[in-house]
């Protein structure tokens, strides 16, 4: 997946930050852009779930999983404001949680 979301994210950040600048606004902007898309994936799963007895069922699994999927592209552009290495410090937080599965107990 990273394979194509860095470069992906990188040509994203790069547009933005022509557009846009680099300033700490801009980095504030990129980072509640997250939040703007994590709101839309929960709405999406409200949607889903028939929980707002006005709309009724309004959205599916794959809407769910579409909006997710922007938090993702959302939270991996935004961390290019804060890093100057977003590959290797998504290789690294990835590789940690992948050692802390590695090393749970086993359940009894």
């Amino acid at each position: 997946m990273s394979a194509i979301l860095i470069p992906i994210a990188a040509r994203i950040a790069a547009a933005l930050n022509s557009a846009n600048g680099t300033g700490e606004h801009e980095a504030a902007m990129r980072l509640m852009k997250v939040a703007e898309e994590a709101g839309e994936a929960s709405a999406a799963y409200i949607g889903m779930t028939g929980q707002n007895p006005r709309k009724g069922i309004s959205h599916t699994t794959a809407d769910v999983a579409n909006e997710l999927c922007d938090v993702i592209i959302a939270a991996t552009v935004a961390l290019y404001s804060f890093t100057t290495t977003p590959a290797a410090d998504l290789t690294a937080k990835l590789d940690t949680v992948a050692r802390r599965l590695d090393t749970r107990p086993e359940a009894s």
